[in-house]
């Protein structure tokens, strides 16, 4: 078997023929450039040149991170196995908008991988630390309730084995979260504030319970369902999600509670809203057919409110780091505490 290309100038006009489903020689040679600030993945736009076929002008290749750290913390909790396996095997089935996915494949070391997208430009990537508008949110929301309405405590979750590394991870969570807790706090104790670390202390005191919480209802989760993985066409809202590294089975509203706690910037304004916000994601699911108890959303949203917190952790700590990083990391642990502080959710373990 050839090597899979992991950069794009190990990519050949012919790998991109065949990939692209185009005829050979069509491809007279493409540019690649940058995008996105993913610490987990590369991300590059192609602009390709063809010669008489019709073929997309651009594309967008995600490959694996030039850092060796976050390719091996990557393999380490299947993140690059898991989107490869979103594409390959779920995309085209659920409503859900993501990217049209033009290849996908990864190797038996689950590093090397590449992945052929649609490029959604002029949709733009939102700004974790600047925060989302609720309108923007209203939208996030409504893809949300297509990606977990479908499978909603479908036996079919059990169809795909690359569900079950979940399992694995939250093991892993077990074992690594208290230890990296604590250099969270030597990170951050000068940037967030008390309350946020004793809220933190409690949380890892009990963080067997919270884990050991199995879901009412299972479906299938994005698992990092934030704004910086959301792509918002500057005309229309419409919303298309990206970074399917984390999908999973889980509970629904905690990717509600992720989103809305890691997005909205101003805790007050995030308080006003999310009791209707919750309402309004349980009344699209009911829609689309999901047999959502009203209660239980509710209480899993609440609950949920942990996922944004716990993934500040455990990300911070273990990606390469950068400026931009260190506060994005610190908002998002930010602004899920207080929603956890004013949700009482410790009151749930």
């Amino acid at each position: 078997m050839n090597a899979i290309p992991t950069r794009p100038e190990q990519f050949t006009n012919a790998w991109l023929e065949d990939k692209l489903g185009a005829p050979a020689g069509a491809l007279k040679g493409f540019t690649a450039k940058t995008i996105g600030t993913g610490q987990m993945c590369d991300s590059f736009r192609l602009t390709l040149d063809w010669d008489g076929h019709d073929g997309p002008d651009r594309i967008v290749a995600k490959c694996p991170s030039a850092n060796a750290d976050s390719r091996q913390i990557a393999k380490t909790v299947h993140n690059y196995t898991l989107e490869i396996s979103w594409y390959q095997d779920l995309a085209d089935e659920l409503p859900v908008a993501c990217p049209p996915c033009y290849h996908a494949e990864i190797a038996e070391n689950e590093i090397d991988f590449a992945l052929l997208l649609g490029d959604m430009a002029p949709a733009r990537q939102g700004d974790q630390l600047r925060g989302a508008d609720i309108p923007m949110i209203e939208a996030a929301i409504a893809e949300a309730a297509k990606l977990h309405a479908p499978l909603w405590n479908s036996p079919r979750l059990d169809d795909h084995a690359w569900f079950r590394f979940g399992t694995g991870n939250k093991h892993l969570v077990r074992a690594l979260l208290p230890g990296l807790y604590q250099g969270f706090k030597d990170r951050y104790r000068g940037r967030l504030g008390a309350e946020i670390f004793e809220m933190g202390d409690a949380f890892i005191a009990r963080l067997d319970d919270y884990l050991d919480r199995g879901p009412d209802a299972r479906t299938v989760t994005h698992g990092d369902f934030r704004i910086d993985n959301l792509l918002f066409h500057p005309e229309t809202g419409a919303v298309t999600v990206v970074d399917w590294q984390t999908v999973g089975i889980g509970l629904g509203p905690v990717d509600i509670a992720y989103l809305i706690g890691t997005s909205i910037a101003d805790p007050a304004r995030r308080a006003a809203e999310e009791e209707r916000l919750v309402d309004d994601y349980v009344a699209q699911l009911q829609a689309l057919g999901a047999p959502a108890d009203p209660r239980q959303c509710r209480e899993g949203y609440r609950l949920g409110a942990f996922s944004g917190f716990v993934m500040a952790i455990f990300a911070s700590m273990n990606v390469q780091r950068t400026e931009r990083g260190d506060e994005m990391f610190a908002v998002m642990a930010e602004r899920p505490a207080r929603q956890i502080l004013d949700l009482d959710s410790l009151a749930l373990l």
